[in-house]
């Protein structure tokens, strides 16, 4: 299991390549980009993450951990970056490995839907019309509250 925290930015393709490559014995792997999405202004200039060094990266091993433990995994990767991002760059990536496609599939969808609207980021939107801290939206905790 791997939890990075970081501001540079990532190659997903080497990401998902090497993942997917040191699953010797499973039967599903799942990826997922988060990419960083234009205001519906298409006026987004840059996205600001910020985040407590420490706490970010223990609160992402423990839901990682609790992903693990409710569903049959053999692997895990989450990274999130952190910083300014422009619009159309990755900001996060979640794989799982596990022996059976639905354990992957449900254990990443719980791991993103954490990840939208629990995991301990504050983001900024820059646009034209100034700087504005993006808020919890319905639809995100309507997704988290499934699990």
């Amino acid at each position: 299991m791997r939890v990075i925290v970081q501001d540079a930015p990532f190659d997903f393709g080497a990401e998902a390549g090497a993942f997917s490559g040191a699953q010797h014995g499973q039967g599903a792997v799942v990826t997922f980009a988060g990419i960083v999405r234009d205001t519906e202004a298409a006026d987004l200039k840059a996205m600001e993450i910020e985040h407590y060094p420490g706490m970010t990266e223990k609160a992402l091993a423990t839901i990682a951990e609790e992903a693990r433990a409710r569903w049959s995994l053999g692997d895990v990767l989450v990274i999130h970056r952190h910083g300014r991002l422009a619009p159309g760059e990755t900001i996060m990536m979640v794989a799982t490995a596990a022996p059976h496609r639905a354990d992957a599939f449900a254990a990443a969808e719980f791991l993103m839907d954490y990840l939208k609207s629990r995991a301990p980021f504050w983001k900024r939107e820059i646009t034209a019309r100034g700087a504005d801290w993006v808020a919890a939206r319905e639809e995100d905790e309507a997704a988290l509250s499934r699990w």
